[in-house]
């Protein structure tokens, strides 16, 4: 029997964020992964001349812990932020990308809004404050701004973030910073630009909300962590895990990758994987309050990374492109890696990200590597007008890629709290609460070390 005061399950983002910061108080602590390799679902991969990302593609400097861990790391990882030169977002319409205005002249000419809600939009600012906390995002961007700008301007944005449905994703639990402007400031607009003028502190302004990786990818960043922590302090490759609980400390139970069995005692317990492993992992919960949080829907979706040694189509001058969902087109967006940043494909070739499937086309995950690879040439071709044959194909296929933060999921958030309060020393984390994002992840990985360490 190991005996360990606390016991962190999952090495991915928010586990090793947790780890790292309980690690550095000289906290007693120790890590259980199911992979053979810490990260969770960041994963890079160098091969064939391109470096890239299955999982993750970039991260945003859109958290304090998330610029705070960058600038703790140090030389061990080093911050790369997307390319200066990168200021242009495409978006499909009509079968061509355009790229959304990033002035007032431009947004008064862009095609992608309708001449009605440009006017509109004007008048943002005087509508009346929503009362519904559980209103769709469709319904209040449709109310604030148009029609028009939902499908070309909010939904690619979502299908970019989520691979979700505005229809149905709840802004007050999965955009809390858009809902907040409203229900504080009466108006995005006003909100944002008050927002902008309100004083920072020194923390604060290292929120630049730019888009970064690490050199080398992101896995970079994951590995400094589990290099920092001690390898000494993980267990990859296991199996089987189970928590039991007897009232005074937890029992954690596995396998290990030679399949001996392992047993844990632990005076705290720290899961940080998604909501469908949670049944097997702490059976002794009460199965109602567990089902409330496994009925989380997550977005299947494809990740394609597509290598040019030598690139002949349209200029790749921009962050990538987005595809409303209005489009009817077979892919949520396209992503223009080596223009991001440095070293990710052959002087004059190209990497591209592509991204299949989503809540609302869950059918074309369903098909088979060789049919994947000709819609995504199809798709190349039309969009960005190269029909040169690909160096590199990739295709990964990710399950439960995405969680949707729905009108239920104020009911899961207490159900997360209940159980806590229940049983003292068990911290649910992961992915389930607190936001999707990379920035969301290691805030919460922060701030569940804070707790442990400075208690109220």
């Amino acid at each position: 029997m190991i005996k360990k005061d606390f016991v962190i399950i999952g090495a991915g983002l928010t586990g090793l964020t947790t780890a790292y910061y309980l690690n550095k108080a000289n906290k007693d602590i120790f890590i259980l992964e199911t992979r053979d390799r810490v990260g969770g679902v960041i994963n890079t991969v160098n091969t064939e001349n391109f470096l890239y990302e299955d999982g993750p593609n970039t991260g945003v400097l859109a958290s304090v812990a998330a610029a705070q861990l960058l600038e703790d790391l140090g030389d061990k990882c080093s911050l790369e932020e997307a390319s200066k030169e990168v200021n242009k977002r495409y978006v499909c319409k009509n079968g061509k990308l355009h790229a959304l205005p990033m002035n007032p002249i431009q947004a008064a000419l862009t095609p992608l809004i309708t001449w009605y809600d440009k006017f509109r939009i004007l008048l943002e600012p005087i509508r009346k404050r929503g009362t519904d906390p559980h209103e769709t995002l469709a319904s209040l961007v449709k109310r604030r701004m148009g029609q028009s700008f939902l499908d070309y301007a909010i939904d690619p944005f979502i299908l970019g973030i989520y691979s979700g449905d505005p229809g149905k994703l709840v802004p007050k639990y999965a955009l809390p910073k858009l809902y907040n402007l409203e229900q504080k400031y009466g108006s995005f607009v006003v909100g944002a630009l008050k927002k902008m003028l309100e004083p920072k502190s020194e923390a604060e302004k290292k929120v630049t909300r730019k888009v970064f990786t690490c050199v080398g990818g992101l896995s970079s960043m994951t590995s400094a962590m589990h290099d920092s922590i001690g390898k000494d302090r993980f267990m990859l490759g296991v199996d089987d895990v189970t928590i039991t609980n007897n009232g005074s400390v937890f029992i954690v139970t596995a396998k290990d990758s030679n399949g001996n069995n392992i047993s844990i005692q632990a005076n705290n317990v720290i899961t940080t994987t998604g909501a469908a492993s949670l049944p097997k992992l702490i059976p002794f919960v009460d199965k109602q309050k567990l089902d409330i949080i496994t009925n989380l829907k997550y977005a299947k979706v494809l990740e394609v990374a597509v290598g040019y040694n030598k690139w002949d189509g349209m200029k790749l001058d921009g962050f990538g492109g987005l595809i409303p969902f209005k489009e009817n087109r077979d892919i949520l967006g396209i992503l223009f890696m080596s223009t991001l940043f440095k070293n990710r494909a052959p002087e004059n070739g190209a990497l591209l990200s592509i991204f299949i499937g989503g809540v609302r086309r869950e059918e074309l995950t369903h098909l088979s590597d060789s049919e994947v690879t000709e819609l995504v040439k199809s798709e190349i071709s039309k969009l960005l007008y190269c029909d040169r044959e690909p160096d590199l194909i990739k295709i990964g296929r990710h399950e439960r890629a995405i969680p949707q933060y729905y009108a239920d999921s104020g009911e899961r958030f207490d159900a997360i709290r209940s159980i806590e309060k229940k049983y003292p020393g068990l911290i649910l984390g992961g992915n389930i609460r607190d936001g999707i994002g990379m920035a969301n992840r290691i805030q919460q990985g922060k701030d569940i070390a804070d707790t442990i360490t400075n208690p109220k």
